[in-house]
């Protein structure tokens, strides 16, 4: 017999027919993952055998197929009236009596001695459509309580299966209106309201990077997360490493949360109502690191469980501080697996800078900025409007398929509109602040997510190029193609390309775009002398009691993303090399660096590291590394030492980092040199007594080779790495290399620019070249050839 109502430990992933996706997960997880330590609020679900009835008992069905008839299919004219009409006539429609009865004696089942407040949740399912996605469609409505409510709120999302963006998004998916049911899920609510809740991805959402996986956060109600309303908090945790009991939290970042959604007073009509945060909330993060590493572990339980990236909403309780898992479906824009074909988006002419956000996708477009403030009466939109406004929610979907581009003042990576944009494959900047101020209705503009995971949108119409890379087609070389990178945002993306690691991590980036602060500002702060200086960096580093952990948890922030997406492989970090001028230009600078008529050849490197000067700040580098390393267990981490001008030199810097906690063998820590300056190359053997690996730095060896300061416009004309000098330096240090098995390689443009000194490497023998991004894929197609040419003339001489 069929059945009205179905608790949650009566449903499985096998019912979807019966209560839809998002029902039967609830009850999936319910019955399968609390014995594993995941909660999930108890509930229950009404069944599509119920809404078929109650159509049939009000004997409204034909009239809902007459009334969807009419809808216009090409231009959708008249979809908010087709919608608003059939909503109406189940609105006024009547529960039975003995449905009624049902829905009372469950919920007052649940509640146990007093009625408590629900979450009533809309899921769609099509019996001959069980794997439909029908995420964001239908209605959810939250606190609600008592009898008389809970059936009303019932009605109303059955009358949500006809939401003007439901009954687009199924003309779009090509799905009959009369084959979709809905049920309703009756959920015990969780006191987010004084807690915080958000969502979650097992993959990252904008690379389809499986080993990542990202929460967001807000205080209070969830709604405000997927509506967009609110920047989140955001944090990425490592998945390989959380399995070995690691806490993994490779970033941190906070969001404004300038909004908490409650509970409404019982006086209000509504049931849920926005207040403003505290200033002293919004500069706290949702969640502590342990609730973030017990989240994530839930995360990945649910993933195993379903065996595929998922989707996830979580609550905390902020009466009892538990957490819960209150949904999770498949994550849809993203195939598992490794891309072999990507399309690459190259801006090539930009103009002013108008506003920046996040990146949503990785395209380019161009279009003329519409200032919207509601879908509502807005008709055909031509196909370059790029639509810029406050915030998108769910109504706004019917029309983001027919635009070029969207900007929105507020929300982040995991809101509504962020995924409906990923699933469209439309560009979109989300989060910027001030679009709908600084961008001008009707203005043409260029949206760029075309570099890294900050989106920018610039005045004018840009031009851009391009590319299909297919990477089943390019062959792995014997020689290793490593990769140079600086920026953590590009790291997940980049990671898909064909490589064997990082060559070269360019600590400088990190501390210029994310840290920006002088680290010995930080640590003899009240020795700086301007005081709007101090200013600053008080309000830079407000969130941290210690200003010294600013950035050591920056800095490791930053490494660890890179480390960790490339994952096994090894990722060589570079100590700090700016020059005294460089380090001068980061904020607080100034009062801890000497003046250098030459800082090329000045106090730069190694001699940095123990001296008095710069030796606390250096502790903090290490920290970060130890951070990464050992809290994170990114392990594949190698740590590099730049411009060590003598043997000497190089004990003093392996005796300082020991001091602070960086061994070269313990916990496998590799510890590598540049071979940059000729008395690296001409006592390499030496040297590699006391590091594991070198990586020559063809533009220092040149210039210290040739005398020219590649910094001086007047002798560039002189500077050449395909010089016979620095060549063969470059040729001993390889062979002193071989001499003592020590691992050799390049770092440098030469190899990708002239194939004749990639042919040159190879035949040497080098072990490893890593390229530019840009120039990784020429580089190793130079080293194919250069493979292929030798193993031609061997076979010749053989």
């Amino acid at each position: 017999m069929e059945t009205r109502i179905k608790k949650f430990g009566e449903v499985g992933i096998k019912d979807v027919g019966s209560v839809g996706g998002k029902n039967a997960s609830l009850g999936e997880m319910y019955n399968e993952l609390t014995s594993k330590g995941v909660r999930i609020p108890n509930g229950f679900a009404t069944t599509s055998f119920a809404f078929w009835e109650f159509l049939k008992k009000n004997d409204i069905q034909t009239q809902i197929e007459n009334i969807l008839n009419e809808l216009d299919k090409n231009a959708y004219s008249n979809l908010e009236d087709i919608g608003k009409r059939t909503r109406d006539l189940i609105l006024g429609a009547t529960i039975s009596s003995n449905f009624k009865e049902e829905i009372i004696s469950e919920y007052t089942t649940l509640c146990g001695k007093e009625l408590k407040e629900v979450a009533v949740r809309s899921s769609a399912t099509a019996e001959d459509l069980p794997d439909a996605s029908f995420a964001g469609q239908h209605d959810t409505y939250l606190n609600i309580k008592g009898n008389d409510a809970l059936i009303q709120t019932v009605k109303k999302c059955f009358a949500s299966l006809y939401t003007n963006r439901a009954l687009k998004y199924r003309e779009d998916k090509g799905f009959k209106h009369h084959d979709v049911a809905l049920s309703v899920g009756v959920q015990l609510m969780v006191r987010a309201d004084k807690g915080c809740s958000g969502v979650g991805f097992t993959i990252d959402p904008e690379s389809g990077f499986e080993n990542i996986m990202l929460l967001s956060g807000v205080w209070g109600l969830g709604e405000n997360i997927v509506q967009g309303v609110v920047t989140p908090d955001e944090f990425y945790i490592f998945k390989p490493s959380l399995a070995q009991g690691y806490y993994p939290i490779v970033q941190k970042n906070m969001g404004d949360k300038k909004l908490t959604m409650v509970y409404a007073n019982e006086k209000e009509k509504t049931t849920i109502v926005n207040i403003k945060t505290t200033k002293k909330k919004q500069l706290r993060f949702v969640l502590s690191d342990n609730e973030i590493i017990e989240l994530s572990r839930w995360a990945k339980i649910i993933e195993d469980h379903y065996k595929k990236p998922m989707d996830i909403e979580w609550a905390k309780d902020g009466i009892t501080d538990e957490m819960f898992i209150t949904q999770a479906r498949p994550e849809t824009v993203h195939q598992t697996g490794s891309k072999k074909l990507i399309i690459e988006y190259t801006l090539l002419k930009k103009g002013q800078l108008l506003s920046q956000g996040n990146a949503v996708g990785s395209k380019i477009s161009i279009g003329k900025a519409q200032l919207l403030k509601s879908p509502r009466n807005v008709g055909i939109l031509p196909v370059d409007t790029i639509i810029v406004t406050d915030t998108l929610t769910p109504d706004w979907d019917p029309l983001l398929k027919q635009v070029a581009g969207i900007v929105t003042n507020k929300g982040g990576r995991t809101s509504h509109a962020a995924i409906v944009a990923r699933e469209l494959g439309v560009p979109a900047i989300v989060g910027c602040g001030n679009a709908t101020r600084a961008i001008a209705e009707g203005e043409d503009i260029t949206i760029s997510c075309a570099e890294g995971n900050v989106g920018y949108i610039y005045q004018g119409k840009g031009t851009y190029s391009k590319k299909e890379i297919n990477f089943s087609n390019i062959k792995t070389p014997k020689t290793e193609a490593k990769l140079i990178l600086a920026n953590p945002d590009s790291a997940f993306q980049l990671s898909q390309y064909p490589n064997s690691g990082v060559g070269l991590l360019r600590m400088e980036f990190i501390i210029t775009h994310h840290v920006k602060v002088h680290p010995m500002a930080l640590v003899k702060f009240n020795k700086i002398t301007d005081n709007s200086i101090q200013k600053e960096i008080k309000k830079i580093t407000e969130t941290y009691p210690d200003k010294e952990d600013y950035f050591v948890d920056k800095l490791s922030q930053g490494i660890a993303t890179i480390a960790a997406a490339f994952y096994p492989k090894e990722v060589i970090v570079r100590l700090s090399d700016f020059k005294t001028n460089e380090y001068a230009n980061l904020i607080g600078g100034k009062d801890f660096e000497p003046h250098e008529e030459n800082p090329m050849l000045g106090f730069r490197g190694a001699a940095r590291y123990y001296s008095d000067l710069y030796k606390e700040g250096f502790a903090l580098e290490c920290k970060a590394i130890k951070r990464v390393r050992e809290q994170m267990g990114l392990t594949n981490l190698k740590v590099m030492v730049p411009f060590c001008r003598t043997i000497e030199e190089g004990k003093k810097v392996l005796t300082v980092m020991e001091e602070n906690g960086l061994k070269r063998g313990v916990n496998n820590l590799e510890i590598y040199t540049m071979v940059e300056l000729p008395s690296n190359v001409i006592l390499a053997e030496q040297f590699a007594e006391i590091f594991d690996g070198f990586s020559i730095g063809s533009n220092d060896l040149t210039q210290l080779t040739l005398g020219i300061d590649r910094d001086s416009e007047l002798l560039m004309n002189l500077f050449d790495e395909n010089n016979e000098a620095p060549k063969q330096f470059i040729k001993m240090a390889i062979q002193s290399a071989k001499k003592t098995n020590t691992k050799i390689g390049l770092c440098g443009e030469a190899p990708s620019d002239y194939p004749e000194f990639a042919s040159f490497l190879v035949n040497e023998g080098i072990d490893s070249i890593s390229f530019n991004p840009d120039a990784l894929l020429q580089g190793i197609e130079n080293i194919n050839k250069a493979e292929k040419q030798m193993a031609n003339k061997n076979m010749v001489h053989g």
